[in-house]
């Protein structure tokens, strides 16, 4: 990866990973749903005006909008609204990438490897561990939503990668669309009538997660995708909780207590392990054009161009919705 380019991917993730203190933020002034409504609808219109269709089937925007908008960012907004914090809420939902694990090998048939199951247990004793540090004061039930809200990020990673959108950002604004009608419902029926009053902070943080987070990230991430292979690009998200935890320690006072650490250690290395191959294990790479022009073809006699056939043994790296923002 080129170092602008690098540096493009640290960037982001350290925008997704602000963006957990910056939702904490908004919750001071808004209610969760109403909160993930906004979001939505900011981020949707008025581009959906301009980018046309989802170019993917609509029954998989339909369910990616339901699990990845409606389900997902409502539990996790109404766990941190619950109690847990910005920098673990950061942490705990990378547990996501092992639901998808689980979930693609039962829905999808993919083959799950000894490696695999390893990086999964790895990843689940860091998310024991920090469920056993949660005591009678300690937001457990928060907790428990904040994880629900991972296993609906996984089932729509299933949705995404049936849909097999070729415009990421496109997706994103239609999926965004999708969101926002439900999502004003659930908020009308749970929270009531809005009495909203202007607030700074509080439009500041629903501009930064609808038009930053949202729409400049998944249009950074799917730029990247786009010149490099989604093994190089997908353990970049891994810093996410990195940078979480740590923009909640130094703007909200969040500590980070020696098992916290420790948790989070097991969580990424564990989904790291889990998505990438032992080495001197690599897969034939599709000819595409990057950035010093196309990749060499396979030589031979008659050779016919095909597209590269999967491997049981890839990486889980779902699309540029399927890591956290």
């Amino acid at each position: 990866m080129r170092p602008r380019h690098l540096l493009l991917a640290v960037g982001l993730a350290a925008v997704w990973g602000f963006n957990f203190v910056v939702m904490q933020v908004g919750l001071r002034h808004f209610p969760p749903l109403l909160y993930v409504t906004l979001r939505f609808t900011l981020a949707a219109f008025p581009a959906l005006l301009f980018v046309g269709g989802p170019r993917a089937p609509w029954r998989w925007v339909l369910a990616a909008g339901a699990t990845l908008g409606v389900m997902q960012y409502g539990l996790l907004l109404v766990g941190m609204r619950a109690g847990m914090p910005a920098g673990l809420s950061s942490l705990v939902v990378q547990i996501q990438a092992v639901f998808t694990v689980i979930l693609a090998t039962v829905l999808l048939g993919e083959r799950i490897t000894t490696r695999r199951i390893t990086g999964m247990g790895v990843a689940f004793a860091g998310l024991a561990l920090i469920a056993l540090t949660l005591g009678d004061g300690s937001p457990t039930g928060a907790f428990v939503l904040v994880v629900a809200s991972a296993l609906c990020w996984g089932v729509g990673n299933i949705a995404v990668r049936k849909a097999a959108p070729p415009d990421s950002f496109r997706f994103t604004v239609w999926l965004s669309a999708v969101a926002a009608l439900p999502m004003m419902g659930l908020s009308l029926l749970f929270e009531g009538v809005p009495h909203l009053t202007f607030s700074l902070e509080g439009t500041l943080s629903v501009l930064y997660v609808a038009l930053i987070s949202t729409l400049g990230g998944f249009g950074v991430w799917g730029f990247l995708l786009r010149r490099y292979d989604a093994s190089v690009v997908a353990p970049y998200s891994l810093l996410v909780p990195v940078f979480g935890m740590s923009c909640a320690a130094l703007f909200a006072g969040e500590p980070l207590s020696p098992v916290k650490l420790l948790a989070g250690a097991l969580i990424v290395c564990g989904v790291l392990y889990a998505g990438t191959r032992p080495a001197g294990r690599t897969a034939a790479a599709p000819a595409e054009a990057g950035p010093a022009g196309p990749r060499p073809e396979p030589t031979g006699p008659h050779r016919e161009r095909t597209a590269p056939r999967p491997r049981p043994d890839a990486p889980d790296t779902p699309d540029a919705l399927s890591r956290t923002r």
